[in-house]
This record gives C-alpha cells, structure tokens and sequence, in this order.
C-alpha cells in the first residue's frame, strides 16, 4: 500500500494510492468503516494498526467507491507523506563510498537530527538562500517507524519500520562550516584521549578539539523533500538493496544502491533505539546514494544548489520519484 498526504480543499487529507493515476481520500471511508480516528493523519493511521491496514486494504479493493472520494493524481498539491514526525533522525557516511574516506570509522552509525519543520513535498521549491553558500541534494532512502521502540534487537527493529519512501536530505555546506561549526584548543588538564583520538593530530602541542552541530545547515526550511508515496514495509522486499538515481535538470548526477550502506535500515533503528526511545511516525534517513558519473564525478556532491537553478529529481526502485525546482533567493 502506498499512502501520501495532501492538501485537499484547505485541509491536510491522508490519501491512498488506487491505480496507477488515481488517489483515494481515506478519512471518510475509514470512518465509514467505524475508524473514525484513523483516517485525520499518518500519526492516527499508524497508532490504529491493522484495523486501519485491514480496512484501507478493503477500500482500495472496491469498485464501487463514492465519486467524491476518487482523485487524479495529476494536479494534487502534495504535502510530505509523514508532516508530523516527532523526531527525524539522519545517518551520516552511512554510504561506504563516502565512509573509506573516514581516518577512524567508530564502528556505529553517526547520528544527526533533522527538524520536522524542514519538511517539504513533492513539487514544492527547495530555497536557497545568498548566505546558505555551497548547498547540495543527498539522495536518501528514508523510513517511518509503526510502533514504539526501545532497546531493540536488530530483527525487532526490522519489524518495527512501517513503510519507507525517499527524502532529499538538503544540506549546506557553507552553513556547516562556517555558522554550525566551531574549533577550540583545550588546555592540557582539560583534554582527554577521546578529544583527538576521532582525528588526526599534528604534533603534541595540537590541541584542536573540532565540534559540528548539524543545524542550520541539515534542518533549515525546504531542506527535507519527501516524495509523494510512503509504500508500506511488506511490499518492501528488500529496503538494503534498491537501485536509487538522480537527476538535475533532466541529467543523471548519481546512480548507485542502498546495497553500499556502511550500516543495514534495521541496524541503524537498532542502534538509534539504544539511546533514544522511539515513537510511532519517527522518521529516519538511512544515507546517501554517492556514485557520480563523468560529468559529476563526485555525484551529489558535484551539484553545488547555491549556483544552479533548476530541478531536482529522485528516484528509488519501487517507491517512486521526487521532484522539487530549486529557487535561489
């Protein structure tokens, strides 16, 4: 089952994909079907569990469905398939193309946190601010958790995701490095072994301890595009291997696979679950997709935002395509 969200006459509906031109508005029906709750928004989908999976299955097999409920997907004014999650939590050099380059791997995911409030939809503009500088797309698979978790197992931490979908994680350069980061040197009583030993250091009197705070330059407004269609995990065969390709203005800027992750979907939730308690509707985005091609040899990296108007699209082996015009304002 693919689920979307939308703005439909002035209100957020919670829609299903029926075919493949047309969306069913869920709210009415679910009532219909006594789930007058499930049916308000993704949130409220999840939290009702298989009743709501059982009776949106039974709707989408109906032929006789009420007019008024039926919409053509062309022209809908689509909103991020998840606009409320509670927690966004990204991956970073989670690619192994990007992760050899690393001087000491810790062995676990690196985790940053993305605002809710940078999440946009499909068609909507990317903005690109004078002061964002070098901004560039990140082609991610991104995922939805069903239940709440905690401490879990890697194979209970599988069974937990409720359906994955492709985001593009929109980050700045220039604002990590120049506004969301910071150096100091410690005094020798004050430094630790854990200070430097994530680095590389130059000599004894190098005391440099570098800190990034991925804020500005991961959550700013735009900076987290959703495609339309959020695909339930059981028609997800396989979310560690699914080709992912990417376009700007029409060329191919990378192709590669979620089959290069330093880290598997379900090893990631495991791991994040250890020190965070994880609720229904939390989003996770896995990692980029890297591998460029003569033109854009460093693939993601080679399509500087800040510089070039344009569109960007996404694409991930059965869960769709995304696509946003970037506006620099």
């Amino acid at each position: 089952m693919k689920l979307g969200t939308i703005n439909h006459n002035g209100r957020r509906e919670l829609i299903a994909a029926y075919g493949d031109d047309k969306a069913v508005l869920l709210r009415p029906l679910l009532a219909d079907a006594g789930l007058p709750d499930a049916g308000l928004s993704l949130n409220d989908f999840i939290d009702a569990g298989a009743a709501a999976m059982d009776a949106a299955r039974a709707i989408l097999a109906r032929t006789d469905l009420p007019q008024a409920a039926v919409l053509a997907v062309e022209g809908l004014d689509w909103l991020p398939p998840q606009p409320r999650p509670s927690k966004i939590l990204g991956v970073a050099f989670n690619n192994m193309g990007i992760r050899n380059a690393a001087f000491h791997d810790p062995g676990v995911p690196n985790f940053f946190l993305k605002a809710p409030s940078s999440l946009t939809g499909h068609g909507k503009p990317i903005v690109i601010r004078k002061d964002y500088g070098e901004t560039i797309p990140e082609l991610e698979l991104a995922g939805v958790i069903g239940k709440r978790l905690k401490e879990a197992t890697v194979e209970e931490a599988r069974e937990a995701i409720f359906g994955f979908g492709i985001i593009n994680d929109i980050t700045s350069h220039g604002l990590k490095f120049q506004l969301d980061s910071i150096s100091t040197a410690r005094s020798a009583d004050l430094l630790r072994p854990f200070h430097l030993a994530w680095r590389r250091q130059h000599g004894e009197e190098d005391r440099d301890v570098h800190y990034v705070y991925h804020a500005r330059s991961k959550a700013s407004d735009t900076f987290g595009p959703m495609a339309p269609w959020l695909t339930t995990a059981d028609e997800v065969e396989n979310p560690n291997n699914l080709a992912v390709t990417g376009w700007y203005n029409g060329e191919v800027f990378a192709q590669d696979s979620t089959s290069n992750y330093r880290f598997k979907v379900e090893e990631v939730v495991a791991e994040a679950s250890r020190y965070f308690t994880l609720e229904p509707g939390d989003m996770f985005c896995f990692g980029t997709s890297a591998r460029g091609n003569e033109k854009f040899p460093h693939g993601h990296r080679s399509v500087n935002l800040h510089e070039m108007q344009g569109e960007v699209a996404i694409e991930i082996a059965g869960l769709g395509r995304l696509s946003n015009p970037v506006i620099l304002e």
